[in-house]
């Protein structure tokens, strides 16, 4: 099976073959002819699936097809749950769609530039829930031509406590468009959402997540916090890995131990936010292409990045969210391929790898490298201040502001 049965542009079609992209992932063979009926859609897909793929392609393909004449309405409307995944969605429509006008509506970002964008034309809107009300308490954003409105990974966004936010947001959306909704659960609430988005979608169910990581070899690592770095090189050294992804926990460790292990004379580089459209574009193909061995990349790389030949994914540092966990050794092993993970565990993550180990249902045997075993007793934690009731954020309140 190929792409060509969709029938897609000949400018979908060069973009598919520059891609990489050679046959439809299940969930892409499901979802996209849906798509083509003006079919709404509730889909039940895990990461790693090609979800996004499957509404980009399609969604591209008929604006393309169905140009409109005067200024440029916008005609798409993404919401996803983060800000990483924001500028992931954003990019794999600015691929497929090099003539259409892709805007990304998040926080910490200027919103009168966002607005600037807006005002001046645009097709497609990718955003999270907290900054777009803030857009549309501005009253410059206008939805009448609204065709198509997509929902990604909703179930996270209701993890992180988004629901009033997406009823707000439906509020502002005429009643006449096409709803796609992914998900990889569908909780009862999850299920109520879904009821006032859309009262007539197509479900369809792709269950790949178990298959994926079976075929992913996992380890464990004990080290010292200071050695995880010389660990990391005996392991390239050991195990000749082509292509290694290397998950680090903020933009400036990324572009530091890239810069490091560049002098060490290996092809590294950082991927992260801070990174402008064009350098994340060639720092992705060079990745592809093996011009690049070890990408040191932030979270933005845990979801949507297809790449079918990654050899080892390494939690240099632990993911915060035990689902992120599952996320990021999922960029290995694709295509039916297998793959290896490893974990480094210090005495200052131990009890979270833990905590990761409980919700994704695993149990790893914890090695030592000879050289490199753990040493010391892990530091005593101090106790902070009783909270002030009232005078601190609360944790949702947090998770919202770093994610909207």
């Amino acid at each position: 099976m190929s792409f060509d049965k969709f029938n897609f542009s000949a400018q979908i079609n060069e973009s598919l073959r520059k891609s990489g992209f050679i046959k439809p992932t299940p969930i892409q063979s499901k979802v996209i002819p849906l798509v083509l009926d003006k079919i709404d859609v509730m889909a039940k897909a895990q990461t790693g699936s090609g979800k996004t793929a499957s509404f980009v392609l399609p969604i591209v393909d008929m604006l393309l097809k169905d140009k409109k004449e005067g200024k440029t309405r916008i005609r798409v409307l993404v919401i996803t749950p983060t800000r990483e995944l924001t500028a992931q969605v954003s990019e794999i429509f600015r691929t497929f769609g090099e003539s259409l006008k892709v805007v990304s509506i998040v926080g910490g970002e200027s919103l009168g530039d966002q607005l600037y964008d807006i005002q001046q034309g645009c097709d497609i809107v990718v955003a999270t829930a907290g900054r777009l009300l803030d857009v549309f308490s501005k009253k410059q954003m206008n939805l009448s031509k609204l065709e198509f409105f997509v929902l990604d990974e909703a179930d996270r966004m209701l993890d992180l406590g988004f629901s009033i936010e997406l009823e707000n947001i439906l509020k502002e959306l005429p009643k006449k468009r096409q709803n796609l909704l992914f998900s990889a659960t569908y909780p009862q609430k999850m299920l109520d959402i879904a009821s006032k988005i859309t009262e007539n979608a197509k479900e369809v169910s792709i269950k790949e997540e178990k298959q994926t990581v079976e075929n992913i070899k996992q380890r464990a690592i004990q080290v010292n916090l200071e050695n995880r770095r010389v660990l990391l090189r005996e392991l390239l050294q050991i195990n000749k890995w082509k292509l290694i992804l290397v998950f680090i926990a903020t933009k400036r460790a990324a572009d530091n131990i890239a810069k490091k292990f560049r002098k060490y004379g290996y092809q590294a580089e950082s991927f992260h936010g801070n990174l402008e459209q064009e350098e994340r574009k060639y720092t992705l193909e060079d990745f592809k292409n093996k011009k690049i061995n070890i990408l040191f990349a932030t979270d933005i790389a845990a979801r949507g990045l297809d790449i079918d030949d990654i050899d080892c994914v390494v939690n240099y540092d632990l993911p915060r969210s035990p689902l992120d966990y599952i996320h990021r050794i999922g960029r290995t092993a694709r295509a039916g391929k297998s793959g290896t993970a490893i974990s480094f565990i210090t005495h200052e993550n131990s009890e979270h790898f833990k905590l990761i180990e409980k919700k994704c249902q695993i149990s790893l045997e914890k090695e030592q490298i000879k050289g490199f075993e753990l040493i010391g007793i892990a530091p005593k934690k101090a106790k902070g201040e009783a909270p002030i009731k009232g005078k601190r954020k609360s944790k949702k309140d947090k998770l919202r502001e770093k994610n909207s």
